[in-house]
């Protein structure tokens, strides 16, 4: 039987309504949750270890990419340094030899 029967013909008033549930009946709370708790949470934990799983893959995605870029683009300018080097050394004579000079009959 209900601590406070109510009778058809009887609807509570609003103050009757509005008290709020005594102290040792909050323990019910607890009895709900606990099976809930007990049911829910491998669940909950996996999703949230495949997030954090998920997330540690796409930093060391992220990371791997970051690195070869770095790595690109400097062996890429060291490339272009050395071949500006070469090209210069090339097309200029070197300072201690001598050079040659011929004039040309005129044509």
């Amino acid at each position: 039987m209900l601590p406070v029967p109510v009778r058809p013909d009887h609807h509570p008033t609003r103050d009757e309504q509005s008290v709020k549930p005594a102290i040792k009946d909050r323990h019910l709370y607890g009895v709900g949750a606990a099976p809930c708790a007990v049911c829910c949470a491998a669940p909950i934990v996996g999703v949230l270890g495949l997030a954090g799983a998920a997330a540690a893959a796409v930093s060391f995605a992220f990371a791997g990419l970051a690195f070869a870029v770095v790595v690109a683009g400097t062996g890429l300018a060291l490339t272009l340094a050395r071949r500006r080097t070469e090209r210069a050394q090339r097309c200029s004579p070197a300072e201690d030899s001598p050079v040659d000079v011929t004039i040309c009959p005129p044509r």
